[in-house]
């Protein structure tokens, strides 16, 4: 039962922070958007220090930015990597998902 609660918390951090990075890119299309409000300003830090890592490596091909993408294609395996690295754990010392209702 626990095992099944830490992965879905584990499962569901990952999902926010992808929605996290889908509403930073689609936010940049708007041209008026107040970037100072609390709200916006506290999602462009958190996603910004992310896809920061990305734009060194990846520049814009014109006015196309494809770092984003390549950040959640890495973002999704090291879910999965974290995600069975977890189950894996989990069931090593017991507390595996096989011993349900058993």
């Amino acid at each position: 039962m626990i095992a099944i609660k830490i992965l879905t918390a584990i499962y569901y951090c990952f999902y926010i922070y992808m929605l996290m990075i889908c509403a930073r890119c689609l936010l940049t299309w708007i041209p008026g958007i107040n970037w100072s409000n609390p709200f916006f300003a506290a999602l462009k830090s958190s996603v910004d220090l992310y896809l920061d890592l990305f734009k060194k490596f990846i520049p814009p091909l014109g006015p196309f930015d494809f770092s984003p993408i390549v950040a959640m294609f890495v973002l999704a395996i090291l879910q999965n990597v974290i995600m069975y690295g977890t189950a894996f754990l989990l069931s090593a010392i017991g507390l595996g998902i096989d011993k349900i209702g058993g």
